[in-house]
C-alpha cells in the first residue's frame, strides 16, 4: 500500500485494516505518535490527515491512501506547529510528556482552522485529549500564546 507521510511517499506491506498507528510505529519506526487507549478516547495518537486531527489508533491505513498524513515529527517544519511547540516549551506545559505529541497535533489543527480561538473553542477542540498530569491550564495558555493572544 502506498501512503504519504510528512510529505514523503511510503510503501508499506500491511493488511488494509491495520491501524495507522501501528504502521507509523511498528513498520515505519516513527515513534513520536503514542499509543494511549486504543479506542480514540485519549488523543495520544493524534495525527493530521489532510490537515485535520484524527486518531491513528482507530484509523485503518487503507483510509489514508491518497491523503496526506502529518505526524509530530513534521511539526517543526510547519509554521503553526513551530509556534505551538515554542509556546509549549516557553510555558513549561509538559510534565511526564506522554500525551504531548497528541496535544500539540490537536492544538496545531485548531489554530490552522481558527487563528484566534476563544477559551471555549480551545476547550472544545482539546476535549478529546487527556493529560493525566493535569496541565490543562498551561495547555490553554500555550495555545493562546501560539495564537498571539
Amino acid at each position: 500500500m502506498d501512503i504519504e507521510i510528512n510529505g514523503r511517499p511510503q510503501s508499506v506491506d500491511v493488511q488494509p485494516e491495520t491501524p495507522l498507528l501501528w504502521v507509523l510505529r511498528d513498520v515505519l519506526h516513527m515513534t513520536g505518535t503514542k499509543f494511549g487507549c486504543g479506542m480514540a478516547l485519549c488523543g495520544a495518537c493524534t495525527v493530521h490527515v489532510d490537515g485535520a486531527p484524527v486518531r491513528a489508533c482507530i484509523t485503518p491505513v487503507s483510509s489514508v491512501a491518497g491523503h496526506k498524513v502529518t505526524t509530530i515529527e513534521a511539526m517543526a517544519d510547519d509554521p503553526v506547529g513551530r509556534r505551538v511547540q515554542a509556546a509549549w516549551l516557553e510555558l513549561g506545559v509538559p510534565q511526564c510528556g506522554y500525551c504531548q505529541a497528541g496535544q500539540i497535533m490537536s492544538a496545531t489543527g485548531l489554530l490552522r482552522q481558527n487563528a484566534k480561538p476563544s477559551d471555549a473553542e480551545i476547550d472544545q477542540a482539546m476535549g478529546g485529549n487527556i493529560c493525566r498530569c493535569g496541565t490543562y491550564t498551561r495547555i490553554r495558555a500555550a495555545i493562546r500564546k501560539a495564537a498571539g493572544q
